[in-house]
């Protein structure tokens, strides 16, 4: 099977697939085969990657805040290629306008009629690269289409196809010129997370590729389509909570609420990230049950975005990556072993 091609805005979005049917082992067979091909690409970053395929297949958006030059780019169009998305790139810029994203209606003289013109939102996966360099009216555009799954143009409502996923970039460092996103479309995403610097052996693994493969360009195979993508969502849907890991993600996220050092803390949406992207992760690891390790491992990645710190304590370097530290440490963890519980693998 071949990877599908990138299409264009003008390109017709295609039309929604009916899940198939997908058995916890073949979910994770399916969800392991696309890490392998995604870590051809991107080296190294294992643990991220299972962080972003999680929050691709509870059915989320993924916003990667790092550096320049990290993969933040690579790893969008690796997974578009694995999965068998359809893929496009929108550089948000400051003189992007919402209708850039969505589409416009334009007249076509030879008809003599207005024709629907699709923007890059009609994707399976969109890149939105550099989101906090465009104007929040531009923002609030895109982050409705991700909430809603669908846009409106001149009074028109049109739903976006299925799967639609958004992976979106911002660099932390630089602050001129940019518009960064206030803490309630920070909300929208499922998951923040970076990938951080490579080791010196890992960066030597990515020189060495290079200079082995001879060309910039690099693709990964195409394992799944969307069909396939669709059938592990569903299974995502029919793993196993127990009442104490859930309890212990409410706990988790009403502390953050409770700490001293936080204005606000984590919403109801938070908790919710949280069990929905563990049911996803246990089916990445090859389980068909949540664990409270899941919980753990997905907490700063759901929960640090969702804390804003009081401002009069700025200058003593508080955190919200500091206040979900502490509250893991200060929760109980409880003991969840469902009876009967076997592991996909």
């Amino acid at each position: 099977m071949t990877a599908s091609p990138e299409r264009t805005a003008s390109d017709p979005a295609p039309e929604p697939v009916a899940p198939q049917p997908e058995t916890p082992e073949e979910a994770f067979a399916s969800a392991g085969a696309v890490l392998d091909a995604v870590e051809q690409a991107v080296v190294g970053k294992r643990e991220a990657l299972e962080l972003v395929l999680a929050g691709i297949l509870a059915g989320g958006h993924v916003l990667l805040e790092d550096l320049p030059g990290l993969g933040k780019t690579l790893a969008a169009r690796s997974f578009a290629q694995a999965l068998g998305l359809p893929f496009t790139r929108a550089q948000f810029t400051p003189d992007l306008l919402p209708a850039d994203l969505t589409g416009a209606e334009v007249f076509d003289q030879r008809t003599g009629e207005f024709a629907f013109r699709p923007g890059p939102v009609f994707t399976g996966l969109l890149l939105a690269d550099e989101i906090n360099r465009t104007p929040p009216k531009t923002q609030s555009a895109l982050l409705e289409a991700m909430q809603e799954r669908q846009v409106t143009v001149e009074g028109t409502t049109r739903p976006l196809p299925r799967p639609f996923h958004v992976l979106a970039t911002a660099n932390p460092v630089e602050h001129e010129g940019t518009y960064p996103l206030p803490e309630a479309q920070l909300d929208r995403f499922l998951l923040r997370l970076s990938f951080g610097y490579p080791s010196a052996q890992q960066e030597w693994d990515v020189l060495s590729r290079r200079l082995r493969r001879g060309t910039e360009e690099q693709s990964v195979p195409q394992v799944i389509d969307a069909a396939g993508l669709l059938a592990v969502q569903e299974a995502v849907e029919r793993v196993h909570v127990e009442d104490e890991v859930g309890a212990y993600a409410v706990e988790l996220v009403r502390a953050t609420r409770r700490h001293p050092h936080a204005l606000v803390g984590a919403s109801p949406r938070g908790t919710l990230a949280l069990i929905v992207c563990a049911r996803a992760l246990a089916v990445i690891r090859g389980r068909g049950f949540v664990l409270p390790e899941d919980v753990k491992d997905l907490a700063h990645a759901a929960l640090d975005h969702r804390v804003t710190i009081k401002p009069e304590l700025w200058l003593q370097n508080a955190s919200s990556h500091a206040v979900v530290a502490a509250v893991l440490t200060e929760v109980e963890v409880p003991v969840a072993q469902p009876a009967g519980a076997v592991p996909a693998s």
